[in-house]
């Protein structure tokens, strides 16, 4: 069965029945305010668990906080404008809502340690809940499952143990390697020229890396496409850049690059210094600012968004929800939309990307705190 789902939206779907699904919906098509925002999201039945069946969810966002929680964020780093997207959505939200955020970064995958003890420090603080970007998918298992004991932890972006989670906003990476794969296969079908492809998926096993590389070589089936080497590494540009430079020497006769979204921005720069633009091809397996860009002016042919901004939002309206006894859907994320140069003027750009003039924020004060006064003060002994 096909692990492409269709999202649909409209108080007509009101049949999606999930008992928190149908709360939810219903609670958006009973709105007195036909004006007020709506999410159009995907829910899983099971938390963490993208073979499980999902129902299509439109998500009302709560209007303001019943008091200024104090939430901290962790993430896997600020390297690359993904992150930086994630980082706008949660800080619009725990704006709109009033509620406190701190915000703290790992240094990038390789830094399992070091994201262990932040997640301490935020539960030895002050903050009521916790939201997860994991370096890892089940080395920071044991201090999620000790801490989430005493105050909530939710997930967001990268896929994490269930155990100790109490809630998730993420997408299938699967998918967003198959919707790339669909690219190579709908150019290169079965019969046709056979072409060779370098991919550059990010950190093994991290990140979404291997559900991308599930979808990718699912999508691609009997296509006359090769795949001549694969990378993995950090998402930092230097580091994507150092494997890509490699690649180009040994193996000059490819004809796509294929990778994360800071792996297209610096092939771009690779393939312009080398004379190689037009005869290599750049597809990336997400969106970012520069791939954005990159596809707006004909130097990559695709990539599909998984809304990172909105997937902040999601996080913090989850956390709020979760500490307020609310109705809160375990697992949602936005649709997963292929952009192309055909299509992308016609996304909503504030979904996935941050403002241009934003800046990585770590701390967000509560109405009428003090500066400063954010989820990383120490608890009272």
């Amino acid at each position: 069965m096909s692990r492409t789902k269709e999202i649909v939206s409209g108080c007509n779907r009101r049949r999606v029945s999930a008992p928190l699904a149908a709360a939810l919906v219903l609670a958006v098509c009973g709105a007195p305010n036909a004006a007020a925002e709506t999410w159009r999201l995907e829910a899983w039945e099971q938390l963490l668990d993208y073979t499980s069946p999902s129902r299509p969810l439109d998500y009302r966002p709560l209007d303001t906080a019943a008091r200024p929680w104090r939430l901290c964020a962790l993430y896997p780093h600020l390297k690359d404008s993904y992150w930086l997207s994630v980082n706008a959505g949660m800080v619009e939200q725990a704006r709109r809502l009033g509620v406190a955020l701190t915000v703290k970064e790992a240094g990038g995958y390789g830094h399992a340690e070091g994201q262990r003890e932040q997640l301490k420090e935020c539960a030895d603080g002050r903050a009521d809940a916790i939201i997860l970007g994991s370096v890892s998918a089940d080395r920071l298992t044991p201090a999620v499952v000790e801490i989430g004991r005493r105050i909530p932890v939710l997930a967001t972006v990268n896929q994490v143990r269930p155990e100790g989670i109490v809630a998730m906003a993420g997408v299938d990476w699967y998918r967003m390697g198959y919707l790339t794969g669909r690219v190579l296969a709908e150019r290169h079908p079965k019969g046709s020229l056979r072409v060779r492809v370098a991919l550059f998926p990010g950190p093994k096993g991290d990140g979404g890396s291997d559900g991308k590389m599930r979808g990718f070589t699912d999508a691609l089936g009997d296509a006359a496409v090769e795949i001549a080497a694969v990378r993995h590494g950090d998402t930092g540009k230097l580091v994507q850049l150092s494997l890509i430079e490699d690649v180009l020497e040994a193996e000059p006769s490819i004809d796509y690059i294929v990778g994360a979204g800071v792996a297209a921005e610096a092939a771009m720069g690779a393939l312009r210094a080398r004379g190689l633009q037009g005869r290599i091809h750049v597809v990336a397996d997400y969106f970012t600012h520069g791939v954005y860009r990159g596809i707006k002016r004909g130097h990559i042919l695709a990539a599909p968004t998984d809304q990172p901004l909105l997937q902040g939002r999601i996080s913090i309206d989850q956390a709020v929800r979760v500490l307020e006894g609310r109705p809160v859907p375990t697992h949602v994320g936005p649709d997963v939309i292929l952009v192309t140069r055909d299509t992308v003027d016609g996304i909503d750009l504030a979904a996935s990307l941050s403002p241009a003039d934003f800046k990585p924020t770590f701390g967000v004060p509560a109405p009428g705190a003090a500066p400063g006064g954010t989820a990383n003060d120490r608890r009272p002994n």
